[in-house]
């Protein structure tokens, strides 16, 4: 390519890589890492409601596909911090508008479905 961008064999599909960051884990991972480099336990406890295996599995695949680093550091116990990577930095701005959105409409979300149920 002429800017020098390498591709590999196979691309990732437009939907895969809208999976990658429509995920609500990997979401509300990537909310909470943009605002700084945070260990495994920092997440677990900022993530209400995830469990330490979907927590891990997020973080894997995370980092799988570029989008957080996984730092060891070798101390006794080992510490591990998490960071997102500069092109995942990219999502800070969209998923925090999101977020925001998020928050600011889950009432009338809340309403529109219990109008749905009962009608």
């Amino acid at each position: 390519m002429d800017n020098g961008e390498v591709l590999p064999a196979e691309m990732c599909s437009l939907r895969e890589v809208l999976d990658l960051v429509g995920d609500k884990w990997a979401i509300r991972v990537l909310v909470q890492l943009g605002d700084g480099a945070r260990r495994f336990s920092e997440l677990e406890r900022a993530l209400d409601g995830v469990s330490r295996r979907m927590l891990s599995l997020t973080l894997r695949g995370l980092e799988r596909n570029g989008l957080v680093t996984r730092k060891v550091y070798p101390e006794v116990p080992p510490r591990v911090e998490y960071t997102m990577t500069p092109h995942a930095a990219e999502l800070d701005e969209p998923l925090h508008a999101l977020s925001a959105w998020a928050a600011k409409h889950r009432a009338k979300v809340a309403a529109a479905r219990e109008a749905y149920d009962v009608g």
